[in-house]
């Protein structure tokens, strides 16, 4: 794994401590990693970037505290089409912005690349199932709220969140709330309005946001389509669609409309009453 420099994993002034990193198999993950193949070597080299990570087999979480926190974190699965992360314009970046409201960030760097396999999402839903449980198992010792702990997802991580939170086999570990940032990958190729055979909603989904462009090709239909299904079943769900902004922004500020989701996404944690007022 490729290491990112100092100055990038952490914005100092919002920083109570040095980040944390812990394994999240310190025997090992489960399962066998596949070797890459052509089409995810191709990806590899015409995708990726400086700041992007891959060959990811042994999978951490890094614990960023803010300077007043507030009892509340989120896991940070960024995106990459399951081939690598972009761990800073959707990972540390974003885990600075948490702690500038006074919530915990917590950056999973989950398995990669795992394209090739027949679902390219279950060793990463596993990492995050993992991360979870680990957060909630070491919350008194980083004055976390165990029944506050939620899971923001870009990209492939949205697609991510969208299996653990909703698409779930068998009992796993559930974020309390889920932040779905340009997700997608749920619906039916074939009819886009559609849930894809086999993908559900069940009633004990976690509350969810939603934000997406809408020049980001089935993205914005899959949105809604979740949406809706959240609504059907009366589950606290908030769908932001905004004009411009395509894909894979992050926390950039490329002058679009979209870039004014983290504001959203603040104010609906507050209202959900996970940002509560430090004495």
């Amino acid at each position: 794994m490729k290491a990112l420099p100092f100055l990038l994993l952490c914005a100092l002034p919002l920083c109570a401590a040095d980040p944390i990193e812990l394994k999240l198999w310190p025997d090992g993950a489960p399962g066998q990693m596949l070797p890459h193949s052509k089409g995810t070597e191709d990806f590899i080299r015409t995708k990726s970037g400086k700041n992007t990570l891959t060959d990811i087999h042994d999978p951490t979480i890094t614990v960023y505290r803010p300077e007043n926190p507030n009892g509340t974190s989120v896991v940070v699965a960024p995106g990459g089409g399951f081939v690598f992360l972009s761990a800073v314009h959707e990972g540390t970046q974003v885990c600075e912005w948490l702690n500038s409201i006074g919530v915990t960030g917590i950056l999973l760097k989950y398995r990669t690349p795992t394209r090739d396999e027949t679902a390219p999402h279950e060793k990463p839903v596993a990492d995050a199932a993992k991360a979870i449980a680990l957060v909630r198992e070491h919350a008194q010792e980083w004055n976390l709220d165990p029944k506050r702990v939620g899971l923001l997802g870009f990209s492939a991580g949205g697609n991510l969140l969208a299996h653990i939170a909703c698409d779930r086999a068998t009992k796993t570990e559930l974020p309390n709330f889920g932040i779905m940032i340009y997700g997608g990958g749920f619906v039916d190729s074939k009819d886009p309005t559609k849930l894809k055979e086999g993908f559900t909603v069940p009633a004990d989904a976690p509350p969810m946001f939603l934000a997406c462009a809408h020049d980001d090709g089935q993205n914005p239909t899959a949105a809604t389509v979740l949406y809706l299904e959240y609504k059907k079943l009366n589950i606290p769900c908030e769908l932001h669609l905004f004009t411009k902004g395509g894909h894979g922004f992050g926390m950039r500020d490329n002058k679009q409309p979209i870039n004014a989701w983290p504001q959203r996404c603040a104010e609906w944690i507050g209202a959900m009453g996970w940002l509560p007022k430090q004495p």
